[in-house]
Order: C-alpha cells, then sequence, then structure tokens
C-alpha cells in the first residue's frame, strides 16, 4: 500500500479503510521495511489534524495504536482494574489522590501517567520528587503492586502501544497536538493495552487547559467515550474547570504535599471535591450501584484514614521513603520564598492558570522541550483564590525559588496571572458535564 494514496485519500477528506490505517500505524511502530518515510507520517498526520476522522476511523486508529504492542493480562489479579486519567491542568494533582482513594475501596488501579510538558504538570514528575519512588517498574513489579497495595503509578512502557511514541513526538514538533481524533486514540490506545476494563476520563476545560472552549471539551469527551466503549471500555468522561489552578500547590514537591494533606482530610474544598468525585466514578464503574452510594464510600475511605495508608504502602512498594507521609521535610524543598501582594484593595476575580503554569515553568518547574530537566522544589503557592477579599497587605502568590534570575524572569508574569474588582465573582461550577 503506497504511502502516497493513503495521504490523500485523507488530503481528499475520504475516510481511510482499517488497512490503511493499519500501514500507517505498522510504519509509526517500525519504519524499517514499511516503505515509509518519516515525512510521509508527518504528513498523514496533518491531514487528518485540518480534515479529522469519523468515529469509526477513530476506533480503528485505537485499536491499531493498541496492537503495535503488547497486551498487559491482569486476569490473575482479582478485583475490578479501572483506571483515571486527565488530559492535564495546572495544579491538577488529583491521580495522586484518586488512586489510594479508589484502591481503599476495592478497585485494583493500573495507573499509567505521563510528564508535564509545558504549562502542565505531569503526575510522574510529581511522584519522582518522593525520594527513592520508581515509576519505571517492570511487569513483574507492576503486578506485585497491583496484588499487594490495589495500586501502581507507571509511566508507558517500552511495549505499550509504540506507535504512540513515535506519533505523539511527530505531533509535539508538527503543531497537530490538538486533533481529537489524535488524542483520543493517544490516550484510550494505552488504557486498552494496561489491561483496564473501565476508564474514568477527566478533560479539562478553560485557559489553563490544552481545550480552552467548552466546545472543545465537549467533543473531545464525546469522542473518548464513543471510542472507548467501541473497544470495549466503559468509560465516564466529565469536563472539569480549568480557568483557575486545582488547589493551591503548583510545583511538584508542593503538590505532594497537598495531595497528602488532602488525604489527611485537610485539602483545598476544590481539590477534595473533585478527587472525591472522580474516585466514586471509579467505584462506581467497579461495582455498580449509584453515584450517592459509591460518594459515601470513598468519602469513608478519605475520613477513617484508609486512602492515606494506600497511598504510604503505594510509595514503599515502589522505592519511595514512606517516611515522607508524616515528615515533608524529607521531601525536595527550596528554603526561600517570596510573595506577591496586591497594590489594592478589592475581590480576586481571575487567577489564570496558564499563566501561574508558565510561571512556575520559568522557575524551573516545569519542562518546555520533553528532554528539559526540572527542578521539584519549586512552585507557586496560591494564596488567594477567585472571591477571596484581600489588602494590599495580603499574598496572592507565594513562590519558592532557587535562581534569582529566574524568579526575576518569572514575576512580571505573576503580576498579570491575577485580577482584582471591586465586587466578588459569581461562582463558577467546578463540574461543568458529565458524559456516559
Amino acid at each position: 500500500m503506497r504511502p502516497g494514496d493513503v495521504i490523500q485519500t485523507k488530503r481528499d477528506r475520504g475516510e481511510l479503510s482499517p488497512g490503511q490505517i493499519h500501514a500507517f500505524v505498522s510504519a509509526a511502530a517500525s519504519l524499517e521495511g514499511s516503505g515509509w518515510k518519516t515525512y510521509h507520517l508527518t504528513a498523514l498526520l496533518m491531514a487528518i489534524y485540518l480534515n479529522d476522522m469519523t468515529p469509526g476511523e477513530t476506533a480503528h486508529l485505537t485499536r491499531a495504536m493498541a496492537n503495535s504492542g503488547k497486551y498487559l493480562d491482569l486476569s490473575d489479579i482479582d478485583g475490578p482494574k479501572i483506571d483515571k486519567h486527565s488530559t492535564g491542568g495546572v495544579g491538577d494533582k488529583t491521580s495522586l489522590i484518586v488512586g489510594p482513594l479508589a484502591a481503599a475501596c476495592g478497585v485494583v488501579v493500573p495507573m499509567m501517567s505521563g510528564r508535564g510538558l509545558g504549562h502542565s504538570g505531569g503526575t510522574l514528575d510529581k511522584l519522582e520528587s518522593i525520594p527513592g519512588f520508581n515509576v519505571h517498574l517492570t511487569e513483574a513489579e507492576f503486578r506485585t503492586a497491583l496484588k499487594n497495595v490495589g495500586l501502581g503509578m507507571i509511566g508507558q512502557t517500552a511495549d505499550i502501544a509504540p506507535a504512540d511514541k513515535m506519533l505523539y513526538a511527530l505531533r509535539d514538533v508538527t503543531a497537530t497536538v490538538e486533533s481529537i481524533p489524535l488524542i483520543t486514540a493517544s490516550i484510550l490506545s494505552k488504557k486498552l493495552s494496561e489491561g483496564t476494563s473501565g476508564l474514568v476520563m477527566d478533560v479539562k476545560s478553560g485557559v489553563g487547559a490544552f481545550m480552552k472552549s467548552r466546545e472543545r471539551s465537549h467533543e473531545l469527551a464525546q469522542s473518548i467515550v464513543k471510542v472507548g466503549t467501541a473497544n470495549g471500555l466503559k468509560v465516564i468522561a466529565l469536563i472539569t474547570a480549568m480557568d483557575t489552578p486545582l488547589g493551591d500547590a503548583v510545583g511538584n514537591s508542593l503538590e505532594v504535599v497537598e495531595s497528602i494533606e488532602t488525604l489527611n482530610g485537610n485539602g483545598p474544598k476544590d481539590l477534595t471535591e473533585l478527587s472525591v468525585t472522580l474516585a466514586a466514578r471509579m467505584v462506581r464503574l467497579a461495582f455498580g450501584g449509584t453515584d450517592a452510594d459509591a460518594d459515601a464510600q470513598v468519602r469513608r475511605a478519605l475520613s477513617s484514614g484508609a486512602g492515606l495508608e494506600v497511598f504510604r504502602k503505594c510509595v514503599e512498594q515502589q522505592g519511595g521513603d514512606p517516611r515522607v507521609i508524616d515528615d515533608y521535610t524529607l521531601l525536595p524543598a527550596t528554603n526561600v520564598a517570596v510573595h506577591v501582594n496586591t497594590d489594592c484593595t478589592g475581590y480576586i476575580t481571575t487567577i489564570d492558570a496558564e499563566k501561574v503554569g508558565v510561571a512556575v515553568r520559568m522557575l524551573g518547574g516545569g519542562r518546555s522541550r520533553a528532554e528539559d530537566t526540572i527542578d521539584p522544589a519549586v512552585g507557586i503557592i496560591v494564596r488567594a483564590k477567585p472571591g477571596e477579599r484581600v489588602t494590599p497587605s495580603d499574598s496572592v502568590f507565594e513562590v519558592h525559588y532557587r535562581d534569582g534570575a529566574k524568579l526575576a524572569a518569572a514575576m512580571p508574569m505573576l503580576a498579570k496571572a491575577f485580577q482584582i474588582d471591586d465586587t466578588p465573582p459569581s461562582e463558577l461550577p467546578l463540574i461543568l458535564e458529565e458524559i456516559a
């Protein structure tokens, strides 16, 4: 099958056949002997970006990408296997809370997560700020974690959906990341491969998300639900607000502390409520019943400390120092911080999540390129959220930094990251929509 013919089909807004999709994905997994070159792959990615795919095409693409590698067979591990995934945002540390809570309720959680890129944080980077925590488990070690703890938190292995690695790298440099069919296939191919039977999807929407508009967020959520269902997954998608950072902490080590505090019952209201809702949806997918029953079960796991103990066991099982649960001084810290204050009295109307995320990246806490090294200690604590009244003596941001030059570069961004008015803003919902 000539690559040019496949590209022409999509260029002319035609529907790719399963055979054409298979040829494309096989080449992405291994170019050698395929007759395809990298420029063929990039040309087809751009044609898909410009001309979209039908739900049927997207379902075939997802399955082909999953089939490009191995499938984990977790049938020997007792219990329903349910994962949770987020499209990424600023201060989004829910995986560190949701996974333990769901596991404490009897769900087996094989969680395969990613790293941060741009202004968005990554679960693996947060976990690796815990001394010794290993996100690169072998398959045998991953199975042991799931059997012993009910939770394993790892990165994508070389054997899982290898075509996705090539295609994602090409999308990142060809301005085709935002394609909804390509996002759908990238996420779901890994979820199908990791041995789960269900997925709770958190689609972020707003200025701090990759999907800026509600309409695009809805389109992506519907695509993931439809394509996941077509491939045999039980899927629930929540569209959640990402105009303001989630919780108060932004930055890897700071977010670990906030996650532990939340599992201790002391977390910010928005982070706690979203985490409970996501975990409850995982419990409902696993065992059935009503949302109210699942919600009550998760809240018991939170109030009793059962979720916190699962996280402690997870840290220890994966080589981390479990003492961090009780002693935050064992986590990376800058030991120096400055405050950003307002110059007037009024109500905070907006905290721009994207600008806060960019400022953390400028401090050294995020990546502009996948190969960048991050400093887990730096970050920002949001001290005033929308609706709160502030005076010139009040701190809006607490900035943890190491490098004075990086701090100087980030401060103008933070100065533009909040707005104040004489009247408080209307309170907006955190969960915008649910699709199942």
